[in-house]
């Protein structure tokens, strides 16, 4: 089909997954362009930490329009408390829900919410049947590694990032203003 033929426009789920760079990144890029025409965005961080001091800072210049909610305390293998990491993961989805229900916003992004199925602190199914069931014209971005085959059949726009080379590795700390 030519690009002139195409009329219809929806929401769009996307999903950025993959053990590479990028993913939150490229999540920012959407709300940066989201906000440009005006439109609201909410972003909602699972994992405590994955917001870094520079995004953070960024994100109050673009307030009304842009909502930034750090809800997860993060769950890790060597966490102090799990039950309560997945509790307050739990609560965070359950904010998302309502988010998402509430269609205030034209972008909501769920940054690192793969972790809550593939860890079992949250059922895929009902994942799914949100996203299933969002309002027509509102675009969500999930990001974070080891995405599902079934929220991946879901989307309509997935990237896997692929880690080819990472200054890390050769010995070059993360660096301000582009790792943080």
């Amino acid at each position: 089909m030519g690009h002139d033929k195409l009329q219809k426009t929806k929401g769009l789920l996307a999903v950025f997954t993959g053990n590479g760079k990028g993913k939150t990144t490229g999540s920012l890029g959407l709300a940066f362009r989201a906000l440009g025409h005006g439109q609201k965005v909410c972003i909602i961080q699972f994992i405590k930490g994955s917001w870094k001091y520079g995004e953070l800072e960024s994100a109050k210049v673009f307030s009304p329009l842009l909502d930034f909610h750090v809800m997860g305390r993060g769950f890790t293998w060597n966490s102090d408390d799990l039950e309560r990491d997945k509790e307050v993961a739990l609560e965070a989805w359950e904010f998302a829900k309502k988010i998402i229900r509430e269609d205030n916003y034209s972008l909501v992004i769920l940054d690192e919410l793969t972790y809550l199925p593939h860890y079992k602190i949250l059922d895929e199914a009902e994942l799914l049947s949100v996203f299933a069931a969002r309002p027509k014209e509102q675009h969500i971005v999930v990001t974070g590694r080891y995405a599902s085959d079934e929220l991946i059949a879901l989307a309509d726009l997935v990237t896997e990032m692929v880690e080819v080379k990472h200054p890390f590795k050769s010995g070059v700390k993360a660096q301000k203003g582009f790792e943080f």
